[in-house]
């Protein structure tokens, strides 16, 4: 599917990740074990994509509503630069991020699935909904991507900034022979 030039224009100045969790980084079930932690599963092309998107020497971020061992756990192992958990009101972690990289909102691409994510989405330079995201994040979002949240939404939104930036080609060089 062909990218709007809008959309086109907007990525090539992203050079900060902001993601939800539960409904973009997992598919948003949430499961307990028999001792009450909760599990997570998360796709391994999107923590790829994360991994990809640092060694182009961008930061990336995670805003959750909710706390988890589990997301510190998975942030830590993709060397993400700043979670904020417990952030039911994600705009205030969200300007806390701003202030703390002197960052403008047009270099911010946020991805989220729903209503607690509006405030944010709606300041930022591109903002991203996954397909199984509610209507009114849609609404907002200048891009929705191909596949859903959990399963590879990340890594297609990581792969188009890349591209759209110019920085794929320097990445892909890495990988062959």
């Amino acid at each position: 599917m062909p990218l709007s030039p809008e959309v086109l224009k907007r990525a090539r100045q992203i050079t900060t990740l902001v993601l939800d969790v539960d409904g973009v980084l997992t598919d948003g079930r949430i499961i307990y074990d028999e001792w009450g932690d909760e599990l997570k599963c998360f796709d391994v092309q999107d923590g790829a994509g994360l991994v990809l998107w640092r060694r182009a020497g961008l930061r990336s971020a995670i805003i959750t509503a909710r706390h988890s061992r589990v997301v510190r756990r998975r942030a830590k192992e993709l060397r993400v630069d700043f979670l904020a958990q417990r952030a039911l009101e994600k705009l205030p972690a969200y300007e806390k991020l701003l202030r703390r990289w002197r960052l403008l909102p047009e270099y911010v691409c946020a991805i989220g699935d729903d209503l607690m994510e509006l405030p944010l989405l709606r300041r930022v330079g591109l903002a991203v909904a996954v397909p199984n995201a509610v209507d009114e994040v849609k609404a907002v979002s200048h891009y929705v991507t191909q596949r859903p949240g959990g399963r590879g939404a990340v890594r297609e939104v990581v792969d188009l900034l890349l591209k759209a930036s110019g920085r794929w080609e320097d990445l892909l060089k890495r990988y062959q022979v």
